[in-house]
């Protein structure tokens, strides 16, 4: 999110301020981008990695600061609420072996982490939404002790103006509201930001957002939250709707902040960046240090505190991102995957994801013609909700056709092209087909995580009651987690 953040209380004049400055940022941004070979290099993936911290009875462990301060590492770093941290991880080529470089990076934070929080009776879990979360564990008590977090909810309160409200369809349907924004921090995510030529923006932004349809379905891990079973991916609705700042008093009106997106993308990165500044209200205007008018005339890359800052605070499923680092840059952060169940699964689920979106921009662009957004948006939440059984919608040919699909004949028809799309950006082949094999077998066998916690939670329950078979539920997904055995392979029953 770029600037630290040190004061809690703003007025009127830090936002008139700080929108200022936002304005100045993207006359900058926009010269940036103008200029011949300005964010041009080779393709880099980077991730952050969302976790909880549990204790022996798989509860949540609300130390995140003591366990990130004895971990001692610069990459590992509080998130909203008391049990979340998140890992990040170096951007590294594309071309080569990347994927084999970000599992070292992961599993050796990972045991940093599993080291510092077992001086405190836990240990960290790997799954899109805790299903051991109750309701009293999600207060204002919750949110992290840190001056960014509380500012945050003070502010989404203040927009909101009423309570955040949940309203989820499942086989358990779940309605409730909260006074705070603790209940985001119940979801976890595995994010993955992929470094992309400005030049190339545009049609690889539209194919990421096509992709994630088919990859989120096929990466379902989120089944259940505070005891209820809802979405294959219930984490989309929650995150849309636990930090909703469209006042609450009367009609809908505007954009949600964490959201598809509006439409395809025409005009360039500018377009989303401008966006992001027009639609919604700065939620931490703090200035930075750096004026970004004179940044530009000094003839280096501007670091854009502010806008960095407030694109932060804007949490679209595929976001851009520039990056002054490295001579300057953009990248696609692609938010939508949920972490877990294993360092291999989530891998393998970036591997689809890059693949698949690298292969379609390298496509014909008329595609995004004949599959409207409205369509593409459409996928996104039906594969949210179904997984696997989703009927998608997807362009066919060069005919200008679409079709529809299950999801789980879509991913399988689409690996050879995800494999194309990552052999033809660099990727070791061998590599490719490891990572492709396990989401063909999670296909074939039907079982994503969270069709694993649906049927481990369906066996567990008739003997244990609810509450106490998702915690049994989760033990055994601690345990088969730490082999790392994809969950294809994971068994189920009593």
């Amino acid at each position: 999110m770029g600037t630290d953040i040190d004061r809690e209380a703003f007025g009127e004049a830090d936002d008139a301020a700080f929108l200022q400055r936002l304005e100045h940022c993207l006359s900058t941004l926009g010269a940036l981008l103008q200029r011949p070979g300005f964010g041009m290099g080779p393709a880099t993936l980077g991730a952050e990695l969302e976790l909880s911290l549990v204790d022996g009875a798989a509860r949540p462990l609300d130390h995140n600061q003591a366990v990130r301060a004895a971990a001692d590492d610069a990459r590992v770093t509080v998130e909203l609420d008391r049990f979340n941290l998140e890992l990040n991880a170096t951007p590294t080529p594309l071309a080569g072996r990347p994927f084999a470089t970000l599992d070292e990076e992961l599993r050796r934070l990972l045991g940093r982490v599993a080291d510092a929080a077992q001086a405190h009776g836990g240990r960290p879990v790997l799954v899109g939404i805790l299903p051991t979360l109750r309701r009293a564990d999600l207060g204002a008590r919750a949110i992290s002790d840190l001056p960014r977090y509380r500012a945050l909810n003070h502010r989404l309160r203040g927009l909101r103006h009423d309570a955040f409200r949940l309203r989820i369809a499942g086989a358990d349907p779940l309605e409730l509201a909260s006074d705070d924004v603790a209940l985001e921090g119940a979801a976890t995510s595995f994010q993955v930001h992929l470094r992309v030529d400005p030049a190339d923006f545009t049609r690889t932004y539209n194919a990421v957002q096509a992709a994630t349809a088919p990859v989120l379905a096929v990466a379902g891990n989120s089944p259940t939250l505070l005891g209820h079973r809802l979405w294959e991916e219930t984490r989309i609705p929650l995150c849309k709707q636990s930090i909703d700042d469209r006042d609450g008093r009367g009609p809908r009106r505007g954009l949600a902040r964490v959201g598809f997106g509006t439409g395809w993308l025409r005009g360039g990165p500018l377009e989303l960046f401008a966006e992001g500044v027009r639609l919604h209200q700065p939620l931490l205007p703090v200035l930075g240090d750096h004026d970004p008018l004179a940044g530009l005339e000094e003839g280096h890359p501007p670091p854009l505190e502010e806008l960095r800052l407030h694109q932060g605070t804007v949490w679209r499923w595929n976001r851009a991102v520039y990056d002054p680092a490295a001579g300057g840059h953009l990248r696609i952060e692609m938010r939508a995957l949920p972490a877990g169940p294993t360092v291999t699964d989530m891998l393998a689920n970036a591997a689809l994801l890059i693949g698949l979106s690298l292969w379609l921009a390298a496509q014909d662009p008329s595609w995004t013609y004949a599959l409207s957004f409205e369509r593409a948006e459409h996928n996104f939440y039906r594969a949210a909700q179904h997984g696997l059984a989703a009927e998608l919608v997807w362009p066919l040919g060069h005919a200008g056709r679409v079709g529809t699909r299950t999801a789980a004949e879509l991913v399988a028809e689409l690996l050879p092209a995800a494999r194309d799309g990552l052999v033809r950006a660099g990727v070791v082949a061998a590599e490719a087909d490891r990572l492709l094999g396990v989401i063909a077998a999670r296909v074939a066998t039907g079982q994503t995580g969270a069709v694993w916690q649906r049927r481990t939670l369906a066996a567990l329950e008739p003997r244990l009651g609810r509450e106490r078979a998702l915690a049994a539920m989760l033990q055994r997904y601690l345990d088969y987690g730490a082999s790392d055995q994809p969950v294809h392979s994971w068994p189920t029953g009593p």
